[in-house]
């Protein structure tokens, strides 16, 4: 029975229509546009035998009752970055969808198995900086306590906003009823990188997120006038962030498909007429596998301690964030690498340096497995972020394939 890839790209585009202006999607997750895209989408699950309800972290669920009650899920998110792109989430959401009315039309409303769209809240964080806020409700790796009181630029605070959308905090932890019978995790999401396109390949089988340590660095040296201070005489705190900076690129550079990147600095007292007496800066390192994030960790602590002296500066270390790397399950890359071969010439691995709702699925011992399909130009959270069509047409086949595998897999453990 076939599905309808066609019809999943202009879907794509009618929400677009629906919820972007000329800067680009505007559905941040607990606002008025995100609420009107849920809305939008509950209306296409109107003609489809499921049912669907919003769980106790806003998590909204469109289940297809099968004759077993083991579950694959299929899924991603509507909310977007403020000026996003029109793909982002909503790709995967909305091939789950196709694959929802697939499995409806050839089981006639009861397939062997139970199958699940889910469209996580709040993946992006964009609004309160708590990002794959739904999906670790639901994987019970939430921080409550310490995410009540986030505000946002107006002021406004998370549980507030969550409130005004029916959706109380305290009640996250009730999500997790949800892993009941869950079998398997599905998600499809463009790379947003532009490793894909420039292999020229469509698809990437994804191997798995990155890992993150993230960590604020801060050099101490002396605040000095600029126009009296010797050059040998200062102590420029500055200077070691500076050539931290470039070492961080021959510390990634060791590794395959590591990265490091420092992506703020201020300085102290932040004027032109005075040598940096305080400099700070964040630093994020990436990669697939724990040793080699643990190694870049060391190698840019020790030379750091080193540029300090070099300086007469000191140097002190705080960790921001840590999540440990999440490798996807054996059995279903298996059937990813199966279904994208089948579906194109060439099968590529990939591992993801951004974080996704599967990293948290996984988390919580459900097998999971994510595909990519390629980006133009590498770019997203972007107005300008786009996919070809034929290449969008053939991941909805490619989703749809290793969809079928998962399910008989499935079945074949629940005989």
């Amino acid at each position: 029975m076939s599905i309808d890839p066609k019809r999943t790209v202009a879907e794509l585009k009618e929400l677009r229509d629906l919820t972007a202006d000329e800067n680009g999607a505007q559905r941040v997750a607990w606002t008025d546009t995100w609420l009107k895209a849920r809305t939008w989408f509950e209306s296409k699950l109107a003609e489809l035998p499921v049912e669907h309800h919003y769980d106790a972290a806003g998590n909204g669920w469109a289940t297809l009752k099968g004759e077993s009650e083991k579950a694959l899920i299929v899924g991603s998110h509507l909310d977007s970055v403020p000026n996003g792109g029109w793909l982002d989430g909503a790709l995967g959401v909305l091939t789950g969808l196709e694959i929802l009315r697939r499995f409806s039309k050839q089981y006639n409303g009861k397939p062997p198995i139970t199958i699940r769209v889910v469209d996580w809240a709040d993946e992006e964080g964009a609004r309160f900086g708590r990002s794959l806020l739904g999906s670790s409700a639901f994987a019970g790796t939430d921080s409550i306590e310490a995410d009540r009181g986030r505000t946002d630029k107006n002021g406004i605070r998370l549980e507030d906003a969550l409130r005004r959308c029916g959706v109380e905090i305290d009640r996250f932890p009730e999500s997790q009823k949800e892993q009941a019978n869950a079998a398997a995790y599905l998600e499809l999401h463009i790379e947003q990188g532009p490793v894909l396109e420039r292999l020229g390949l469509p698809l990437a089988v994804v191997m798995g997120t990155k890992g993150v340590e993230r960590h604020s660095i801060t050099f101490h040296g002396q605040e000095a006038h600029s126009g009296s201070t010797p050059m040998g005489d200062r102590r420029d705190s500055l200077a070691p962030l500076a050539k931290l900076a470039l070492e961080i690129y021959d510390i990634a550079g060791k590794h395959k498909d590591a990265v490091c990147t420092i992506g703020s600095v201020k300085t102290y007292p932040g004027i032109v007429t005075a040598v940096v007496g305080r400099c700070e800066a964040t630093l994020d390192q990436r990669d697939l596998d724990a040793d080699v994030l643990a190694q870049m960790y060391r190698e840019a602590k020790e030379a750091s301690e080193k540029f300090a002296d070099e300086h007469r500066c000191t140097v002190e270390w705080s960790r921001i964030w840590s999540i440990e790397p999440v490798p996807f399950h054996s059995s279903l890359l298996g059937f990813c690498e199966a279904a994208v071969g089948e579906t194109t010439d060439q099968v590529v691995h990939l591992p993801s340096g951004p974080l996704h709702d599967a990293a948290e699925v996984s988390r919580a011992g459900i097998p999971t497995v994510m595909m990519f399909v390629q980006s133009l130009y590498g770019i997203s959270h972007n107005k300008i972020e786009d996919t070809k069509e034929e290449h969008l047409e053939l991941a909805v086949r490619a989703m749809d394939a290793l969809a079928s595998k998962a399910a008989a897999w499935i079945s074949e453990m629940n005989l």
